[in-house]
């Protein structure tokens, strides 16, 4: 069974910076593409970036220059480095695995303040 586990939630203010980590167990994680997702009060939930098996990367347009994707396969770990943070940034963020099979964590919650 797969498992999913996202930590680096929190309440921060506007222009600071946040990391999040997902911990993936269960898959031999090098050959999984992988991703963040959001979902803001209200909203349906978003794609945040993706990156694959070999590394490359992608951004929705509201996180690029700002959000960094990346991968530690030794750790089986994806994480999102968050900078210049904006309240519109706050959401539910989740790891999701998108290759071989969708799996998803269970949400950690970022809060930014103006």
């Amino acid at each position: 069974q797969v498992q999913l586990v996202e930590s680096g939630g929190g309440l921060v203010q506007a222009g600071e910076s946040l990391r999040l980590s997902c911990v993936v167990s269960g898959t031999i994680f090098r050959f999984n593409d992988m991703a963040w997702y959001r979902r803001a009060p209200g909203k349906q939930r978003d794609l945040v970036a993706t990156i694959t098996r070999g590394g490359s990367t992608n951004y929705a347009d509201p996180v690029k220059d700002r959000f960094t994707i990346s991968r530690d396969n030794a750790k089986s770990t994806v994480f999102l480095q968050m900078n210049s943070l904006k309240p519109e940034d706050t959401a539910v963020y989740y790891c999701a695995r998108t290759y071989p099979l969708a799996d998803w964590g269970q949400g950690t919650q970022v809060t930014v303040s103006s």
